[in-house]
């Protein structure tokens, strides 16, 4: 009997993935007097918009990114890793919806039988 199963693994695009948001979060932190500006600066949109399309690129598209993205644009909130939280929820949520795919394709559970008494 062939296993239909899905697995999620952390493969390589994931694995690259989170490295890019990593670096790209530890940057904004590292050389945050580059970065103060927030949407004012041209450095930090190039960074932000660059880790975008790496992050489209490695994983598809998310809707994840999008509120990261955005948030980068106010200063001062480079110093939460967005990125790399953004990463980690595309990661748990293909992984509950493999999860949930792979418990549909299990046949139903039989109810024990009954046990009678002569």
């Amino acid at each position: 009997m062939p296993d239909d199963s899905i697995t999620i693994s952390p493969g390589p695009p994931f694995k690259a993935a989170m490295l890019v948001a990593i670096v790209a979060d530890a940057l904004q932190l590292a050389v945050f007097p580059l970065f103060v500006e927030g949407a004012f600066s041209p450095a930090d949109d190039l960074l932000d918009v660059g880790v975008a399309l790496a992050m489209t690129r490695l994983l598809g598209w998310h809707w994840e990114f999008l509120p990261s993205f955005l948030a980068k644009l106010v200063p001062g909130v480079d110093l939460v890793p967005f990125w790399t939280i953004a990463v980690a929820n595309v990661w748990r949520k293909t992984k509950r919806m493999a999860d949930a795919a792979s418990t549909e394709k299990q046949p139903p559970q039989l109810p024990p039988p009954h046990v009678t008494k002569s």
